[in-house]
């Protein structure tokens, strides 16, 4: 879009994001550092999320056993970042994860460690992309099992207008395939029974009336920010929204076997037409799960977007 400028999500005053992954057995975290205090909302559609302290966003669902929540607790208090309680500081630290033990070892999760690690590497705020942090062990096209499935990862995108920024980050780890915003070209998902090409796994579902090899593995999650000004409801209201980018890029999407989540922070006083956000935060966000496996490599035996080009 001509009259929308493209930009680093990291240009987004008061955030910091930074990743920690440990690559030989796929899997990593990613953080979301906010400066000062940030209006936050969440929206989860997905059946099984795994979650901590979003109830504090939303009292809809909510899930224990986040532990590298523990390592950005830790640093948030050495830099004296989160609610006064006396002459103490408590940080408080929503987050969601991925289920990604079935692509490269089963016992090895992100711990307090990586999410301190992740912290400090927030330090740098560099803008990474593809096989990184949460993105580490992400896989698409999981309805056959994952000898048919393809890599994925972690993306994003960001968009200035009128002085007003915006832009998603998304882990994309589906049972579904991914497809181009714009042409609704496949570009990642379930591979033919010869790992030659993609199909639809849509019309798999549909052939079948079942889902035969899948299982709850799956979750999609991101978090849009912007500078606009927002109160609590908006910010929920704004989540909703950036979750329509996920419906518009995966499919099939939503499914009992997914945790599909998408967080909304404001981090500026800019005032701006709140459905003309929601419908920038739904673009921004299906740009930013299509950069996901666009930027994803070849990994752990499993094909991307890459191998297809």
């Amino acid at each position: 879009m001509e009259f929308l400028k493209e930009i680093s999500l990291n240009s987004i005053e008061g955030i910091r994001i930074g990743h920690a992954q440990d690559a030989e057995n796929a899997t990593g975290c990613s953080v979301i550092i906010c400066e000062e205090k940030a209006i936050c909302g969440v929206d989860i559609r997905g059946g099984g999320p795994a979650s901590r302290e979003t109830e504090l966003l939303n009292t809809n669902m909510s899930n224990d056993g986040l532990d590298a929540a523990g390592g950005v607790m830790k640093y948030l208090e050495e830099k004296g970042k989160g609610v006064a309680v006396g002459p103490v500081v408590v940080p408080i630290v929503p987050g969601s994860c991925i289920f990604d033990l079935s692509c490269q070892s089963p016992t090895v999760r992100p711990d307090a460690s990586m999410g301190y690690e992740a912290c400090l590497d927030s330090e740098k705020n560099i803008e990474k992309q593809g096989n990184v942090g949460g993105g580490t062990g992400a896989t698409v096209g999981k309805f056959m099992g994952p000898e048919r499935s393809m890599k994925s990862g972690l993306g994003s995108y960001a968009v200035e207008i009128n002085g007003v920024k915006i832009g998603a980050i998304v882990i994309v780890n589906a049972i579904g395939d991914v497809y181009e915003v714009d042409s609704k070209k496949e570009l990642a998902g379930l591979l033919s029974y010869d790992k030659t090409a993609m199909v639809s796994s849509e019309e798999e579902i549909f052939k079948m009336m079942q889902l035969a090899a899948a299982s709850p593995q799956n979750t999609t999650i991101g978090a849009v920010i912007t500078n606009a000004k927002m109160d609590k409801a908006q910010a929920n209201k704004l989540s909703r929204m950036a979750s329509n980018g996920i419906v518009r890029t995966i499919r099939p999407v939503n499914t009992s076997m997914d945790g599909d989540s998408m967080y909304a922070l404001s981090v500026g006083n800019i005032d701006f037409n709140q459905d003309i956000l929601g419908s920038l935060a739904s673009y921004v966000t299906a740009k930013a799960i299509n950069n996901a496996v666009l930027n994803a490599d070849p990994a752990y035996g499993l094909k991307s977007a890459k191998s297809f080009i």
